[in-house]
């Protein structure tokens, strides 16, 4: 689940916990809501969790030593424009 997916079901749940006022028989809408609060919230946070980790993990690098000399050349393009107007 992506993090804007866990804030639109945390907006879902406050708005039929607080918002709706109306019944279902056999159904409580409010603690539907509750529920869907309850799961974005742990949504957001393992999404968050996971980026971190994922951002930690992409920059860890280990760089060995090696005895080779490395040397760069640089090659120059000149060019001459020949036709005069």
């Amino acid at each position: 689940m992506t993090i804007a997916g866990s804030i639109i079901l945390i907006m879902l749940g406050a708005i039929f916990t607080w918002a709706v006022d109306f019944a279902v028989a056999g159904i409580d809408i409010q603690v539907i809501g509750v529920i869907l609060m309850l799961g974005g919230l742990a949504g957001l946070l393992f999404g968050i969790w996971r980026l971190s980790t994922v951002r930690r993990a992409a920059t860890v690098r280990t760089v060995e030593p090696t005895d080779e000399v490395v040397r760069h050349h640089r090659v120059y393009e000149e060019r001459r424009d020949t036709d005069a107007f």
